[in-house]
């Protein structure tokens, strides 16, 4: 077994590390198809988030800096217009670092699904690891097993397809100029690292085109798959494969939407050639995790395209909205589960978009990690003590 290792827990200025796509950031190792290799992951945040009780350091976060992705990695043969194959055969926390957390962000700093509803201020939840499990301090009475993975992966763009993202994105950014929090990230001098010893003006290039890593795109990124097997198109030589962000479990509600940790991923990679035109490639494909943990029990709430969380305003076929009425609709019953419902296992399906004006989103809550009954009964659900997660030092809520 190989092991490529750029990074120890909460060591940042290693090399092999970055934050920023662009085709001009080398390879920082190569490897040989089929060659069994780790790779070591800081937090996304590199390591500004603390195991502690209070969420200064989630108010505070310093946005520029993110994703902190290790690689890029070469495949030996991989050449543009091919698939490379990844198999993700493993992630593990650090054995030094069992722990992650899941974060609400500021309004005015990186935001998240309902910033704009709750007015959001920073929260967070430790968790801590034994094994497959997780629970925490900050939400008692939870226990659930998690399905570890890599929430961004993906391969270097060309030169091309880093222009065409800049391009639309920035015209997107242009159009909603005054978003709060931003419709989008465009590139950023400020925060950008590269951890090799580059020449002064690769960096600069990097640094003024280099796109962001907050949203998935073509190459894969941020796309919060649980997947066992990945299909990227390849636009450079050697596909430069990047991977960062590890969660140990995942939900679907905040900016930090899972329990992020740092932690060792291990691969094996393999290339079909031509794949993009095999397989009309425009998007990685992804196989699901063969472990997941069975929740049979589960309740399930349902949202519509209408807004009556808000202001009651009929939507034509939006799923987005449908879907944050069902989210909205579980946290209202459940009474405090924002952080929960970010980092659990619950289950969201599209269940009609077929139907004007309304499309339907449910979201499943399993019932096997509580500790006690939340089903719905004639005298209503009882008042539970679920703790307090960390928060502001000057308390603001």
């Amino acid at each position: 077994m190989a092991t490529v290792a750029n990074s120890v827990p909460h060591e940042i200025l290693v090399e092999g590390l970055h934050n920023r796509w662009h085709p001009d950031i080398p390879a920082f190792a190569t490897v040989k198809p089929g060659q069994v290799f780790d790779i070591h992951c800081v937090d996304w945040t590199g390591a500004q988030i603390g195991n502690n009780d209070t969420s200064d350091d989630i108010q505070n976060i310093d946005l520029s800096k993110i994703h902190n992705l290790s690689g890029p990695i070469a495949v030996e043969g991989a050449e543009p217009g091919d698939c490379l194959v990844v198999d993700i055969l493993d992630v593990r926390p650090f054995d030094k670092m069992p722990w992650g957390y899941t974060g609400i962000f500021e309004l005015e700093n990186g935001g998240g699904l309902f910033a704009r509803e709750f007015n959001s201020r920073a929260a967070k939840a430790i968790w801590d690891f034994k094994g497959i499990y997780a629970t925490s301090r900050h939400i008692p009475g939870v226990r659930f097993a998690g399905v570890s993975h890599p929430g961004l992966i993906g391969t270097a763009p060309s030169h091309e397809l880093l222009a065409t993202w800049n391009a639309r994105e920035g015209a997107l950014i242009e159009a909603h100029a005054n978003s709060v929090p931003p419709v989008a990230y465009g590139p950023l001098e400020k925060g950008a690292y590269v951890g090799q010893d580059l020449e002064e003006e690769v960096m600069k290039k990097i640094a003024r085109e280099g796109a962001r890593t907050i949203p998935g795109r073509e190459h894969g990124g941020n796309c919060d798959v649980q997947g066992s097997r990945c299909y990227f198109p390849v636009f450079v030589k050697g596909a430069n494969l990047s991977v960062g962000d590890l969660h140990f479990s995942q939900g679907d509600l905040s900016f930090c939407g899972a329990i992020e940790m740092a932690g060792v991923i291990k691969f094996s990679t393999s290339i079909i050639k031509g794949g993009i035109e095999k397989f009309a490639l425009k998007q990685p494909i992804f196989l699901p995790s063969p472990i997941d943990p069975l929740y049979s029990s589960k309740l399930v709430f349902e949202g519509i395209s209408v807004d009556y969380h808000g202001d009651g305003k009929q939507y034509n076929m939006d799923a987005t909205v449908a879907y944050k009425q069902a989210a909205l609709n579980a946290i209202a019953y459940l009474q405090k589960a924002y952080l929960l419902l970010s980092a659990a296992p619950v289950e969201s399906h599209v269940g009609a978009v077929v139907d004007s004006p309304n499309a339907c989103v449910t979201l499943a809550l399993p019932l096997g990690i509580f500790e006690h009954d939340i089903l719905p009964k004639e005298e209503g659900l009882t008042k539970l003590n679920f703790g307090q997660c960390a928060v502001r030092s000057d308390g603001v809520l």
